[in-house]
């Protein structure tokens, strides 16, 4: 089996295990194109790839890694999942394999024993924010916050005419939607003129949470002033962004969260929870607020401040551009990661 010439040349090689579009698989495809502009990488793993993006199988892997690069160095395995983890591992430890295995944490909980066992056995940890960087037993070597595409989450010039209140993800209790309806139910009766939108899927096992919450606005008597939207195609979600006038993101917890990232591109304010990375990214008053998680009525008190004033929220949505333009771009993202990956090398 021959590889590819320009595979050969291959510096980074991503991990990519899960068949599943899943958050942790969008992080990875964001940054992947800038990354490629800077170390000739591949991926082990073509799911969700786009077409010019170099794949390997495992036994390409194994026959690229039997011998360092020219230049002396070591490839970098970066692995987001445990899978990737084992992977790594297996092809280092059993086959030989030349490899560098960097792993980033995002997670905010207590790591299994094995996710530990496994990540004492990495050349480096990455985490995201402080927030991950608390459940580590050994501090990580670097924090190095995930970016979005700016170019595609825009402002929009366009008045807005109405008062839109928009929410997105899953619809499920560990997003905190029944704390977001029970603050946004009498706000919504003292602001006839506004709108909640619900954008995201449910499954069959949270239903029941689905119907509870329709129920909740039903007997509030606010039916018409609140909208679900079911599962939103990506190509919408930058248009359904700009109409809003706040975007909310109260889970009850988080991996990283990109939804506030995506709100703040698009020039609209923000209410979060501490969940996420979001305590480290939203400043209270500039570009929205960041309440405690699972504090209802702090929700309803800062939605209620919010509304009130149009032209703030006009100004906390371009304070929150400029914030993203500056320091959560996956521009930036790629470059910390591949300044970070070459350094390894040194």
């Amino acid at each position: 089996m021959s590889l590819d010439a320009s595979i050969s040349e291959t510096e980074l090689i991503l991990g990519n295990s899960n068949k599943r579009f899943s958050g942790v698989t969008s992080t990875m495809l964001q940054a992947l194109p800038y990354q490629q502009k800077i170390m000739p990488l591949a991926v082990l793993g073509k799911h969700h790839l786009p077409a010019d993006v170099p794949h390997l199988s495992f036994r390409e892997l194994l026959k690229l890694c039997k011998s360092p690069l020219p230049s002396g160095k070591t490839r970098v395995f970066h692995a987001r999942r445990n899978d990737e983890m084992i992977q790594a591992l297996i092809a280092k430890k059993l086959f030989g394999a030349k490899l560098k295995v960097v792993f980033t944490s995002t997670a905010q909980r207590h790591h299994s024993r094995f996710t530990r066992w496994l990540m004492s056995k990495m050349d480096a940890i990455i985490t995201t924010c402080s927030a991950a960087a608390f459940y580590l037993k050994k501090p990580a070597d670097i924090v190095i916050p995930h970016g979005i595409d700016i170019s595609t989450f825009t402002p929009s010039s366009a008045p807005k005419e109405t008062l839109r209140i928009g929410v997105f993800g899953r619809i499920r209790p560990s997003k905190g939607i029944d704390l977001l309806i029970d603050a946004a139910l009498p706000v919504l009766k003292d602001f006839p003129n506004a709108k909640l939108l619900v954008c995201g899927e449910t499954t069959p096992k949270f239903q029941p949470y689905l119907n509870e919450q329709k129920q909740k606005i039903k007997d509030a008597g606010v039916s018409d002033q609140v909208e679900f939207l079911g599962k939103v195609e990506f190509n919408t979600l930058p248009g359904l962004y700009r109409s809003m006038s706040v975007v909310c993101a109260v889970s009850r917890n988080e991996g990283f969260g990109l939804t506030p990232l995506e709100a703040m591109a698009s020039g609209v304010p923000v209410l979060t929870s501490e969940a996420g990375a979001w305590k480290d990214i939203v400043e209270n008053g500039v570009h929205g607020y960041c309440v405690p998680t699972g504090d209802s009525p702090a929700i309803e008190e800062k939605l209620r401040l919010m509304l009130s004033n149009p032209d703030k929220l006009t100004e906390m949505g371009a304070a929150g551009r400029t914030h993203v333009e500056k320091h959560y771009t996956n521009q930036r993202e790629a470059q910390q990661l591949c300044e970070f990956f070459k350094q390894l090398n040194e």
